[in-house]
């Protein structure tokens, strides 16, 4: 079953308008992004499914989670956010503490960055990538290994690996958010 997300600088704008049935985790606890535009057994009084999100997803039911990512409340309209993610960023900022520390994703991961010192949106997709548990054995490889498995899921034993997918899509945003800062200060 395919994942997805969708990025919304606020979501409940979008949800307001769109009738939906909002995931749960199990039946004691409601998700926190994940939606349903078909019916599914829910509660009628809190709009929340009788079932869990794993069990719905066995069923065939399709959950997409709306994601509040805050960046993009600062982007004008598309021809902007286009701009913003066709500028390439000044990656050097990725080596200042203070700069990353207000990036998200990859807050707090200062040290990573330093060791892998990205320069690509491919690259810092990686190193989001080894953030996760999974792929923590790669940092401080070769660009050049890293490239060759960051990407392999057949180890599943491994622990939770960020999608190929999920990691450009959250690198770009983070390439936007890094535009939009250095235009606010400028």
């Amino acid at each position: 079953m395919p994942d997805v997300d969708i990025d919304f600088a606020n979501r409940d704008l979008a949800l307001a308008k769109l009738k939906h049935v909002t995931a749960s985790i199990s039946t004691q606890k409601k998700h926190n992004t994940g939606i349903y535009c078909h019916n599914i057994p829910h509660n009628p009084l809190t709009g929340v499914s009788t079932i869990g999100y794993k069990e719905a997803e066995d069923r065939g039911y399709f959950k997409i989670d709306f994601l509040n990512v805050m960046i993009y409340k600062d982007v004008k309209n598309n021809d902007h956010l286009l701009h913003l993610m066709g500028t390439e960023p000044i990656w050097e900022l990725l080596l200042q503490e203070d700069f990353v520390n207000l990036l998200f994703h990859i807050n707090g991961h200062i040290d990573i960055l330093r060791q892998m010192q990205p320069t690509s949106v491919e690259q810092l997709a990686a190193v989001l990538a080894m953030i996760r548990p999974a792929k923590r054995y790669l940092i401080g490889k070769e660009w050049t290994t890293v490239m060759t498995e960051i990407w392999d899921h057949t180890d599943t034993d491994a622990g939770y690996a960020f999608r190929k997918s999920h990691a450009i899509a959250y690198a770009i945003a983070i390439v936007v958010q890094m535009n939009l800062i250095c235009e606010q200060l400028n």
